[in-house]
């Protein structure tokens, strides 16, 4: 039987600090474009966030497998609480260049917290979803991670409110407090030993060493590389600059979005009710990843035609625009139901005794796409404009699919090495 709690605790420890991660996002980007960072400048402040996962994934599944989950979960609450109050004592006489190197710092806590606790949680359900059973397995992967991006999206509103309602520092302080409280809850109610390697982990087994897991990880890093490359500048820059929307409107949509696709992700189990094993999710991300690829083209063909047909002022206005959205809510379904299966099938592959270390090295691959997205959309956007990120982010996808093409006889390969361990036993 599941471990009902444990899901729940880990869930709601999860729950707590991604609306915290979206809520210091859009903290930090309204306070400091209103003491005039341009877009560009305030993209870097996140270059560190990003880039610590890399290091926090690879080394925190290792620490995870060896002092248990608890401890990497716990860890990366203490963090952000840490970086959310020295953010709030950042010294006001500080000069342009040393303000942005405090933010880079504080984010890159922030960073080391998210991926400690997103690593921490994602191993989590692994453990407490019964082994033979993939149908429940695929459910709780998708509603846990669907429901993180939802609720980053509402972090993005709570953060622009708390902003208006009490201030900058007094939304850090507000924030740290609230996340304290739930640090103490998971303390009291979450296992000690959750996660914890029975064997001593060796230093090989930092490093993947199974072929799914290898191709899947690499895959990670296209998928995600072809969001940010247009999520992170391109579009927020366009919004705001081309398009003439205020910077709340800017962040509403991109909350919007962010909400309406961790929505579809939670119920992308009943969407594909028909898979219940790694093989036709393996299959299934193919399927949608062609259509994933597809859509990106589509947008930039179409701003295109409009730029083509008409003068350069119709293809900034309304229709441009109103195209762009649509294409971009239809990108956010099929990049949602794309990462749930993705999401499924690391847990899927990974071996209950070392979770941790897959979810660790497969985030870390997640960590590098991010980071490559980010350095690419500033760059293309800067020299070649949001259609340029649009055919980079639909290159970006295909990469990801060929590398999913292995996936489906290696799925079975890993089911079959999965169902002569247990009879064995």
């Amino acid at each position: 039987m599941a471990d009902l709690k444990s899901y729940a605790t880990v869930t709601a420890s999860y729950w707590g600090f991604t609306i915290t991660d979206g809520a210091l996002r859009m903290l930090v980007l309204l306070h400091f474009n209103s003491l005039g960072y341009k877009p560009l400048d305030l993209a870097f402040l996140f270059l560190l966030y990003e880039a610590m996962g890399i290091v926090t994934n690879f080394l925190g599944g290792w620490v995870g497998a060896r002092f248990g989950l608890r401890s990497t979960l716990f860890s990366g609450l203490l963090i952000q609480i840490f970086a959310l109050i020295m953010l709030a004592m950042m010294p006001s006489t500080l000069t342009l260049g040393l303000s942005v190197i405090y933010v880079m710092s504080s984010q890159a806590l922030s960073g080391i917290a998210k991926d400690l606790t997103k690593m921490s949680s994602k191993s989590a359900v692994k453990l407490v979803v019964p082994q033979d059973n993939s149908g429940l397995l695929f459910k709780w992967v998708s509603i846990l991670t669907g429901s993180k991006n939802a609720l980053k999206g509402v972090g993005f509103f709570v953060g622009g409110y708390l902003l208006y309602l009490v201030g900058f520092n007094g939304a850090l302080y507000g924030m740290a407090g609230a996340l304290s409280i739930v640090l103490a809850l998971s303390a009291v109610n979450l296992k000690t030993d959750l996660g914890k390697a029975k064997k001593k982990i060796q230093k090989k087994d930092l490093f993947s060493k199974t072929p799914e897991v290898n191709y899947l990880s690499a895959a990670r890093i296209f998928l995600f590389a072809s969001r940010d490359v247009w999520f992170v500048v391109g579009v927020p820059v366009f919004l705001a600059s081309v398009a003439g929307w205020d910077f709340d409107q800017v962040g509403g949509f991109m909350a919007i979005w962010v909400i309406g696709y961790g929505i579809v992700q939670a119920g992308v189990p009943k969407l594909l009710h028909r898979t219940r094993s790694s093989k036709k999710a393996a299959s299934g991300a193919v399927i949608w990843g062609v259509v994933l690829a597809v859509t990106p083209a589509v947008i930039a063909f179409g701003l295109y035609s409009f730029e083509d047909q008409t003068s350069a002022q119709a293809f900034w206005g309304l229709g441009a625009v109103a195209f762009l959205i649509l294409g971009l809510v239809i990108f956010g379904v099929v990049f949602a139901i794309n990462s749930a299966l993705h999401s499924y099938l690391i847990v899927a592959f990974s071996d209950s005794e070392k979770v941790s270390l897959t979810i660790g090295f497969y985030y870390m691959a997640n960590a590098v796409g991010r980071l490559l997205g980010t350095l690419l959309s500033g760059l293309v956007y800067q020299y070649y404009g949001l259609i340029a990120c649009l055919i980079t982010s639909s290159l970006m996808v295909l990469l990801a699919v060929l590398l999913t093409l292995p996936l489906g006889h290696l799925g079975k390969q890993s089911e079959e090495r999965s169902a002569g361990s247990g009879n064995s036993g």
